[in-house]
């Protein structure tokens, strides 16, 4: 089965870019793989150009995660794909990670979206799942505080109680490793491209959750060097604060009763099959 992927760059090392690759080449699926570069001059072209399977597309300007992806997307629907991988450059694996996931999207045609387990490269999980977020979710995980009962509040809203064998349905999933069905977001739209960056894929979970099945699928593994730069850098920290206020002015703020019913229903769904965390 033909599969395609994209990757956005920006100014980004030639060192993950061998990673990512070298991952990618495991899989016995036929592919395409699309590199939307943002960054401010041609250099990473070189990179690419001996490998046919690979296209490359210059931009000449930062346009953004989503939009970036978007281009890509379309892409592929235009060459004929039915599934997609959104890929960050800073992800790679040990072994065919993209079969697996395709054979079980593609037997069940009812989910939209889904993402496998993430690691750091220590092997230690990134709780990327999670709840839809309110305002005061969001202020306490980047608080974390009050200490008193944080633990507990981050237990649930990063679903950390959940088994790690068990494929779950979360209303959101992280943008980092995604694979798409295309024929749905070609339904429901892709990114938003009003998020430059951060958010994005909270808002594009949650469109393809009210309609389809979007699932965590701890089945196969990545690792994700994640950075946390909102945290670090005040730019990238007023970048994320300004998506935050997209997505809640989108889907509300602290009145939002679709958000309420999701998470209670998701809550119940998982506390069969959780244990303390």
């Amino acid at each position: 089965m033909k599969v395609s992927l994209s990757i956005v760059t920006y100014n980004t090392l030639i060192a993950d870019l061998d990673k990512v690759l070298n991952s990618i080449k495991q899989t016995s699926q036929e592919w395409t793989l699309y590199i939307i570069d943002n960054s401010p001059n041609k250099e990473l072209e070189k990179f690419f150009q001996d490998d046919k399977r690979i296209i490359y597309h210059f931009n000449n300007s930062n346009i953004g995660f989503g939009a970036g992806h978007n281009m890509a997307i379309e892409l592929s629907l235009q060459a004929g794909f039915d599934f997609h991988f959104v890929v960050n450059p800073d992800i790679y694996f040990n072994e065919d990670i993209i079969t697996p996931m395709i054979n079980y999207i593609n037997k069940n045609k009812d989910v939209g979206m889904m993402m496998p387990e993430v690691l750091f490269a220590s092997g230690e999980i990134q709780y990327l799942p999670k709840l839809l977020p309110s305002p005061f979710s969001i202020l306490r995980r980047k608080l974390k505080w009050p200490k008193a009962s944080f633990e507990k509040f981050i237990c649930k809203y990063e679903l950390r109680n959940v088994s790690r064998n068990e494929i779950i349905e979360v209303p959101i999933l992280s943008g980092c490793f995604s694979l798409l069905n295309l024929k749905i977001i070609e339904e429901i739209g892709g990114y938003d491209e009003k998020f430059f960056m951060y958010f994005e894929d909270f808002d594009l979970s949650r469109r393809v959750h009210e309609k389809y099945k979007t699932l965590y699928f701890p089945k196969v593994s990545v690792y994700h060097g994640y950075e946390s730069g909102a945290n670090k850098n005040l730019k990238l920290f007023k970048i994320f604060f300004s998506s935050a206020i997209t997505y809640f002015n989108k889907w509300g703020w602290f009145f939002d009763h679709e958000r309420d019913k999701i998470n209670t229903t998701i809550t119940k769904a998982l506390s069969l099959k959780s244990s303390t965390c």
